[in-house]
């Protein structure tokens, strides 16, 4: 902190947060939620309520002439019993629109599961503070992104110099549902998902509804994005669905409809992009469940398997496979009638190809190098003059 000066503290509001639904307070400050409390309220799912409290595309956003900054958070982190502790979130720094730092938080909550059991150890810890200092005194943009892959309260915000919330750069606002990998699973920090590159390549305002486990049609989800005001909205629908063995096709089909009805209801003409899943060898042709992989854990990895038996797929269970096939026909039905309506094929994103260049660790999730190659091939196909995300559209 420069000489002279004393730290301000300013409140965390709603002005200063963006990708957030609700803030709750809680009793060491605030914790920012991507699913409303009305929908919060009506699954008692834990993975439901985990994923959608961990803040990827989280950010505080506001202009300030501070050349320091110090953010006091509480972050709840998941460890997995047997395997390496799983590094400390990230935090980073833009300064107009640029990556200039990262930094970490230590101590904090720790959640211990045991996935042989499933049994979960509660470990309470005290907040942590990180600083970012020397940066240039004129007035300028300031962005903090949260951790995308830690529970984190926000406790205080402090800067040697005033901020204010960060006007409306203009941007179109891009709200974006899809399972782990939309939610950043693997990827490095939390501007280097995919959908934060890809908003970043395409110069769009990201609300990442990516949930974990949780992109299971749920009709909660769809209220929160027909609520949530939008330019442009894409869904990506399957993987969760077969991991978790959850419905049939007899009752794919019908949700998936309701669920864009629903949307449709608050946003009869925004450009809204269905996208199918990605490659994933285990469940191409394997319906779920999906489950840990035993043997890894012995081995001290973490990866996953498929258990279910591709016989049962004429009786309707679901695969990849079978989804993809079912979303292109729904969007090809439905477009008759709904011109902003469009498909993407996820094997574009990442297909059969791919996976000898840049392999799934651990048989379902992305690295990091592989969220950017995902990041901007959909930012070339959505945002290019003739994409369905195109400015002039």
């Amino acid at each position: 902190m420069n000489a002279g000066h004393a730290w301000i503290t300013t409140p965390f509001t709603a002005g200063l947060l963006r990708g957030a639904l609700d803030l709750e307070r809680t009793p060491h400050g605030v914790l920012p939620h991507r699913l409303p409390a009305r929908a919060r309220a009506q699954c008692a799912d834990p993975q439901l309520a985990m994923a959608e409290a961990q803040p990827s595309g989280v950010r505080l956003a506001f202009r300030t002439r501070a050349t320091a900054v110090e953010l006091e958070t509480l972050p709840t982190r998941r460890q997995y019993a047997g395997t390496p502790d799983r590094p400390d979130g990230v935090y980073d720094l833009l300064v107009n629109g640029r990556l200039t730092d990262q930094a970490s938080v230590t101590g904090g909550n720790v959640v211990r599961i045991d996935m042989s059991t499933g049994a979960a150890e509660h470990l309470t810890g005290a907040p942590g503070t990180l600083r970012f200092t020397g940066l240039p005194g004129d007035e300028k943009d300031v962005e903090i992104w949260l951790p995308h892959n830690e529970i984190t309260e926000l406790v205080a915000l402090r800067t040697d110099a005033p901020v204010a919330p960060l006007p409306d750069r203009g941007r179109r606002a891009w709200v974006h549902h899809g399972s782990s990998i939309s939610h950043g699973s693997e990827a490095a920090s939390p501007t280097s998902t995919w959908p934060a590159l890809a908003a970043s390549l395409g110069g769009v305002e990201l609300t990442n509804l990516g949930l974990s486990g949780s992109a299971l049609l749920d009709p909660f989800t769809a209220r929160a994005v027909r609520d949530t005001p939008a330019d442009l909205i894409s869904l990506k629908l399957g993987i969760n669905l077969v991991n978790l063995d959850l419905m049939r096709l007899r009752a794919f089909t019908p949700a998936v409809h309701g669920f864009l009805d629903t949307i449709r209801d608050g946003h009869p003409a925004t450009p809204l992009l269905v996208i199918s899943p990605l490659h994933c060898p285990m469940h191409e042709d394997t319906p779920g469940p999906g489950a840990f992989d035993l043997a890894a854990l012995t081995e001290g990895r973490l990866a996953f398997v498929s258990t279910g038996d591709s016989a049962e797929v004429a009786d309707g269970k679901l695969t990849l496979r079978v989804i993809r096939d079912e979303l292109a026909g729904i969007v090809r039905q439905r477009a008759a009638e709904d011109p902003h309506l469009h498909h993407l094929d996820g094997l574009a994103l990442y297909g059969a190809s791919d996976a000898a260049t840049h392999p799934l660790p651990d048989g379902l999730h992305p690295d990091a190098a592989t969220h950017r190659l995902i990041g901007e091939r959909f930012a070339h196909h959505a945002f290019t003059p003739t994409g369905p995300f195109a400015a002039h559209a």
